[in-house]
């Protein structure tokens, strides 16, 4: 009976997935899409409002709101990835390994009784600074070569955990829950005869990062550096020519999106409380690069959406395990084959002005 459900549930995304290609590919979702992207910053509000909603729908089940949280935290950490991969054109197949560097930050940091906003900034910038190291030699190759150098990263990261037994070793750390304002994170949201699960603070924690660093990438692909970014990824020679300072632009993006990766690694550590080496795998670093690459490289809103079929089908098909990868593998198939740019690809920039303008 499980099993049956689950393959309900898998019929139901899949329709899901065709319903979204369909939406994708008609005028009133590009027009959709279009007002997402044009729209003034008020319209980020959507991204709280909805997550708060389906939180208090889901108030009390403590699996349902922890994996809504990791869904935003993902799409967080892939706020900074497209930064990254879809503005820049950096390529970072190491996204797996500053998630840990920030996770990690925060285990060892919030021992010692630092406050736990201090203690998230402290895992964006301990990624960032890890960054600038690796930052070097991915300057100095182009393709596959500096792709290679990341994956390179993935490994020795996760070596170096199992066998530094400072870190703990492969047996992982402990990790302070956040504490805000006084107030445990781990403790449920009473009030009255409302009741909820702690992980519901975890959510709300996640909403607001989300939203902020959403609201702060928006300004940068919408600004005249968004613009550089643009021109050096489509022709790096070209914007050299027009006075554009790739290295500079390269090394920013990189240490920008290590800072969002690395403080969705902490709040995830946090909300988990615990940490392990075998949390940080190459094929996690896959799959945070599959939410960027499905959704639609350089499209903060589909980071999102894509987030939730990256994470979430896998864990709703635990009951045919041998078939849930497959499962998942077909639809990461029928979208590239059928939309190589993603579900819902970047929109092109449009310098004309209206007339009267």
């Amino acid at each position: 009976m499980a099993s049956e459900n689950q393959w309900v549930i898998a019929s139901a995304l899949v329709a899901s997935l065709f319903l979204s290609f369909g939406i994708a590919r008609t005028k009133a979702g590009r027009d959709f899409a279009a007002i997402l992207q044009n729209s003034g910053s008020w319209i980020v509000l959507l991204i709280p409002v909805a997550g708060l909603a389906i939180g208090l729908a889901l108030h009390e089940e403590h699996f349902a709101l922890m994996m809504l949280a990791t869904v935003l935290i993902y799409a967080l950490a892939c706020i900074g990835l497209t930064i990254q991969f879809g503005y820049a054109g950096v390529i970072n197949f190491a996204g797996i390994a500053f998630f840990g560097i920030g996770g990690y930050t925060a285990a060892v940091l919030g021992g010692m009784g630092l406050p736990s906003l201090l203690v998230l900034l402290a895992g964006g910038l301990v990624s960032a600074a890890i960054g600038c190291i690796l930052i070097l030699p991915v300057l100095r190759t182009k393709g596959h070569y500096a792709a290679l150098i990341t994956i390179a990263f993935v490994l020795l990261f996760r070596s170096f955990l199992e066998v530094n037994h400072t870190l703990g070793g492969p047996q992982g750390l402990r990790v302070e829950s956040a504490t805000i304002a006084g107030q445990s994170l781990f403790t449920g949201i009473r009030i009255g005869s409302f009741e909820a699960s702690f992980y519901l603070n975890y959510v709300l924690l996640a909403l607001v990062l989300l939203a902020i660093f959403f609201l702060m990438a928006r300004f940068l692909e919408k600004s005249w550096i968004g613009i550089n970014l643009d021109s050096m990824r489509e022709d790096p020679v070209g914007a050299a020519v027009f006075g554009v300072n790739v290295a500079y632009w390269r090394i920013m993006s990189f240490v920008i999106g290590n800072v969002l990766i690395g403080i969705a690694g902490a709040t995830f550590a946090m909300m988990q409380t615990f940490i392990a080496p075998s949390n940080f795998t190459f094929q996690q670093s896959l799959l945070m690069l599959a939410i960027v690459v499905l959704g639609g490289i350089g499209n903060l809103w589909a980071v999102i959406p894509a987030a939730i079929l990256v994470v979430v089908v896998p864990e709703k098909l635990q009951a045919i395990s041998e078939y849930r990868f497959l499962v998942f593998a077909i639809l990461v198939v029928l979208v590239l084959r059928f939309r190589p740019n993603g579900l819902f690809p970047r929109s092109m920039r449009n310098f004309r002005k209206e007339v009267g303008q």
